[in-house]
């Protein structure tokens, strides 16, 4: 018996509707699109499959919660060690095992069960004014008195700063913490307030001398247009990168953008294909190219601003591991008054 044409129309429509939810992944991101749309146009042209974007602000796990098993986030994307550890903890990602994703992400830059993966790093490094003749200082050294009134921060609750004091904890101790941050809070040459490139302009301005702050504004200051106050800011300073005196390796805390494949991801192989792109050669080469974000693999050339830092050694402290220690780094700031 023939089936009806309604029939006949109906199925055609679902295979169409199969062969473009195929062809598409949808990213829910709180980075802002323009940052890393160059890299999802890429990816479209070179696998064509297509990136549905959906830039969410504030509010991505109330979102994923509220849309339950019917959301059409297949992967979920953010910035900062404790905000992937969030999406973890709220139970709105899943666990993927892929060879590529494990074999180029070092085990203390992915999740141990494979719930989430860095895609770039943002060091926290020491900002120095172009005249001082200083190569090296430790995290620990900006609480040193020979530093009072010389210092620029932005806000101690900002998460790049605590993420550097959950790592100071680790490695030193609450207590210790605590009193470095009441050194620093001593040392500094106004409020801890603004942005990261607030730190340099306060440099080049003579409120501060060194300052601590993300290296990638560095690469985008020292890069933009002669004449501009950007890159006045970006020329009057230098970069040191800062090691904690108890690192094993020796190393630079870092900071990370991330990714996951959500709990009810309609497209998971699409999922995994765009974070397994994102961590080739290619698309690394266009985080350290256009966003001056500094790549995890080796084998990518640096921009020359980035490159001219010398060779980053991060530190060797798992991630989950500083990121247990961010609710106390909060709370340390605001018992030692650090924002006041």
């Amino acid at each position: 018996m023939r089936k009806p044409l309604a029939s006949l129309l109906g199925i055609s429509s679902m295979l169409a509707a199969s062969i473009v939810a195929a062809s598409e992944v949808n990213l829910y991101t709180t980075r802002e699109p323009g940052l890393i749309q160059p890299l999802l146009e890429q990816f479209t042209d070179d696998t064509g499959i297509k990136v549905n974007t959906v830039f969410v602000k504030d509010g991505l796990i109330e979102r994923v919660k509220a849309e339950g098993k019917k959301s059409p986030a297949d992967v979920l994307m953010t910035v900062d060690i404790g905000n992937l550890i969030d999406l973890v903890e709220a139970g709105i990602t899943q666990s993927v095992d892929s060879e590529e994703l494990n074999s180029i992400i070092p085990p203390n830059l992915r999740g141990p069960d494979g719930h989430w993966y860095t895609l770039s790093m943002r060091d926290r490094v020491a900002y120095v004014a172009e005249d001082i003749d200083l190569d090296a200082i430790t995290y620990e050294e900006f609480a040193d008195p020979k530093w009072k009134g010389k210092v620029c921060i932005r806000s101690g609750q900002h998460p790049y700063n605590t993420g550097l004091i959950a790592a100071m904890i680790t490695h030193n101790g609450v207590d210790a913490t605590e009193q470095w941050l009441r050194g620093v809070k001593d040392n500094l040459g106004r409020k801890a307030a603004g942005g990261d490139r607030d730190v340099a302009r306060d440099i080049l301005g003579g409120i501060c001398d060194i300052g601590i702050a993300n290296a990638y504004y560095v690469g985008r200051m020292k890069n933009s247009k002669p004449g501009t106050d950007a890159r006045e800011w970006g020329d009057a300073i230098k970069v040191v990168r800062p090691t904690f005196e108890n690192s094993e390796n020796k190393g630079t805390h870092v900071n990370i953008s991330g990714a996951a494949v959500a709990k009810h991801a309609p497209s998971k192989d699409n999922a995994v294909q765009l974070l397994e792109y994102l961590v080739s050669e290619k698309a690394q080469g266009m985080y350290a190219n256009a966003n001056y974000e500094y790549p995890i693999r080796d084998d990518v050339e640096l921009d020359p601003v980035v490159a001219s830092f010398g060779k980053l050694v991060v530190d060797s402290l798992p991630l989950t591991e500083v990121a247990k220690n961010r609710k106390l780094a909060s709370e340390l700031v605001d018992k030692v008054g650090f924002d006041n």
